[in-house]
């Protein structure tokens, strides 16, 4: 596939995604999937446009009936996690996880030989963030600023669905298709 080097658009006539459309079909065919799709259907017809990533949240949310929500960060963006929390607080229970959970080190973790703890002695544990979340039973977890490769170690264990509100580029303020964007970062990009 490369979908984005594609010039015609017309994917219901694209040979090469119809040999896989019947499989895709049947990937709609549970009712938690089904019920994730007509929610996003939904949210997007009603409010596109007109509604911010965190409404469009609240709202998607609240059409699939979830409760409990769950909020893994990154500690550099603690602020902005604790103002995502009390938003979400008023429609949910919302449980939060900061990226150094359970206090490992490197060593603990296996990411350095034993008794080498590396700079900044405790490490981040997006697996631990997964785990902690799980246990308070959270049905939708939203990832702020997680690291590049711990965002995919959070996603990889989570029990509940995740979405991203935040991706972390420390260098763009938080912006990353900003490299896409400006052809003076785009040029300095391997």
């Amino acid at each position: 596939m490369n979908c984005a080097k594609c010039e015609t658009r017309d994917c219901a006539r694209c040979e090469e995604a119809m040999l896989f459309s019947e499989e895709a079909a049947l990937g709609y065919q549970d009712d938690v999937t089904r019920s994730m799709a007509a929610a996003a259907r939904q949210i997007e017809a009603t409010y596109y446009g007109q509604a911010c990533r965190v409404e469009e949240l609240i709202r998607f949310a609240e059409q699939m009936g979830y409760e409990r929500l769950g909020v893994a960060f990154c500690v550099g963006l603690t602020e902005e996690a604790r103002c995502l929390v009390e938003l979400l607080e008023n429609h949910f229970e919302v449980s939060s996880a900061c990226c150094k959970v359970c206090g490992l080190t490197r060593s603990d973790a296996g990411i350095l030989p034993p008794g080498e703890s590396g700079p900044g002695g405790t490490t981040c544990n997006p697996v631990g963030q997964a785990l902690a979340l799980a246990r308070d039973d959270t049905q939708l977890n939203i990832i702020v600023g997680l690291c590049m490769g711990h965002d995919v170690l959070f996603a990889k264990h989570s029990r509940a669905p995740v979405t991203t509100l935040v991706v972390k580029d420390r260098v763009l303020a938080h912006n990353p298709v900003g490299a896409l964007y400006c052809r003076y970062v785009r040029r300095r990009l391997p």
